[in-house]
């Protein structure tokens, strides 16, 4: 799931990915804001074919972090 949040991250942020680790930051190390958090989490909806519940987002602070949610939660 890893590689395939990270390639995700590449595509729809434009994120490097030599900067996208399990221990990287969505923020500080992606500069990733609220508003760009927003957009992927439906991105990732989109993508997964899953609902990410808004209180979900607050735990959001590393790739780690969502890689391990979508690991719970994709089928």
């Amino acid at each position: 799931m890893f590689e395939s949040f990270k390639q995700f991250l590449v595509d729809e942020q434009r994120v490097s990915a030599e900067k996208v680790t399990m221990e990287s930051e969505l923020s500080a190390d992606l500069g990733i804001n609220s508003l760009e958090l927003a957009e992927l989490v439906y991105a990732c909806e989109e993508h997964y074919d899953i609902m990410i519940d808004e209180e979900e987002l607050r735990n959001f602070r590393t790739v780690g972090d969502v890689v391990n949610y979508l690991e719970a939660n994709v089928k």
